[in-house]
């Protein structure tokens, strides 16, 4: 198969096949069909209509003249199976061909998957020997994915992001500085603070019955749930719906701010919430309750800086685009929301503060949100 780079009138890098049983077909090269499956995933956030990926891998399993010619009847299959409007690229280049069928309705997935595995199916069949067949993996992928927060390895289908992927690749080191940062970090923190530690136990027990700490499960990068770590600062046994009615009006643009003790402009926060003991509001004003998730980040289920990782049914009621803030970057004990208003912001402004973060993230952006959190939290700005 003869391929050669091009330009197309979007201005899309394209790798266009010549000469294969007849046709033309052209395939979107691995990097502009990786940033056509970002910017479809952005489309169907706005449009609310899915779009179905489907994945063709021949790669590793068949030696290289015959790899070439399973591509190539891959190609020459699509070139007369897909619409004009769907877009088929390299998903791992001379191993992998992708095709987005997009705009798909909901009740359309199961036709439009049998429909092209039985073509694909019967064309590979009438030109692969049944050992090469047999080699062919043919998987499809559905977005927006249904998240489900029981699976161990995420709720978030990894073969959707691939530019996600690439992008991680390329930021290993700084990663690692990250990571360094973190251990680092909490090590110390966890090391210095002992003795606060000490005396914010003594003050829980002795002012409520019940647990020093408070465990919950929250939903992670990727959508991994994990154990989340805070000194308890409600009574045992009090009613959660109260936070989540509220969260999820928040979450919905419908939630009113409630009276704070600041600057008379109000928080998007619960602040006269009857479930707080006397200790625990003072250890929410002071952002001490947060001192056990150094835990967290010491383990890596946390990192110093990162967005806050969110409860399961707050996840639930997100619009598509907010799944992104989950998928981005892992989540923190302080952020730029933490640094920029905290809860005197809305939950949207909220998010675009979090995609912001993992968009231009650094390890001296890091280093300034660290700066920048002690005098908020002696500020107290948006804490309850």
């Amino acid at each position: 198969m003869n391929l050669r780079r091009s330009v197309n009138g979007a201005g899309f890098g394209v790798l266009q096949k010549q000469s294969i049983s007849g046709l033309d077909r052209s395939v979107l090269s691995e990097d502009s069909f990786h940033r056509m499956i970002s910017l479809e995933r952005k489309r169907t956030e706005r449009s609310g209509k899915p779009f179905l990926l489907m994945l063709l891998d021949a790669g590793g399993k068949i030696s290289g003249n015959q790899n070439t010619k399973v591509l190539a009847e891959i190609v020459s299959t699509l070139s007369v199976s897909t619409r004009e409007t769907d877009i088929a690229g390299w998903y791992k280049s001379d191993s992998v061909v992708g095709v987005m069928f997009t705009e798909i309705g909901m009740e359309d997935r199961t036709s439009i998957v049998s429909t092209m595995l039985a073509r694909v199916s019967a064309t590979l069949r009438s030109n692969l020997s049944f050992e090469q067949f047999n080699a062919i993996s043919i998987s499809f992928h559905l977005f927006p994915e249904d998240w489900d927060h029981q699976i161990p390895r995420g709720a978030s289908n990894p073969a959707l992001y691939p530019d996600l992927v690439r992008r991680d690749d390329a930021r290993k080191f700084s990663s690692l500085l990250k990571r360094t940062m973190d251990i680092v970090g909490s090590a110390l923190a966890l090391g210095c603070l002992s003795p606060v530690f000490l005396l914010i136990a003594l003050a829980i027990k002795a002012s409520s019955r019940g647990p020093v700490f408070f465990r919950q499960r929250r939903v992670g990068q990727h959508g991994v749930l994990f154990v989340f770590l805070k000194f308890r600062s409600m009574y045992v046994g009090n009613d959660a719906s109260v936070h989540r009615d509220y969260v999820l009006k928040l979450i919905a643009g419908n939630a009113e701010r409630e009276p704070s003790n600041g600057n008379g402009e109000g928080v998007y926060k619960l602040t006269k919430d009857a479930r707080i003991t006397s200790v625990g509001l003072f250890l929410r004003r002071t952002s001490l309750d947060e001192l056990p998730q150094f835990f967290n980040v010491l383990i890596g289920e946390m990192s110093l800086v990162g967005p806050r990782p969110p409860i399961a049914y707050e996840v639930d009621a997100y619009d598509l685009w907010h799944r992104r803030r989950l998928l981005e970057a892992k989540p923190g004990i302080t952020g730029l929301w933490q640094v920029n208003g905290r809860s005197r912001v809305k939950f949207d402004d909220m998010v675009r503060l979090d995609l912001r973060y993992a968009r231009t993230w650094s390890p001296w952006l890091d280093m300034k949100i660290l700066v920048r959190t002690p005098r908020a939290v002696l500020l107290g700005d948006g804490a309850y």
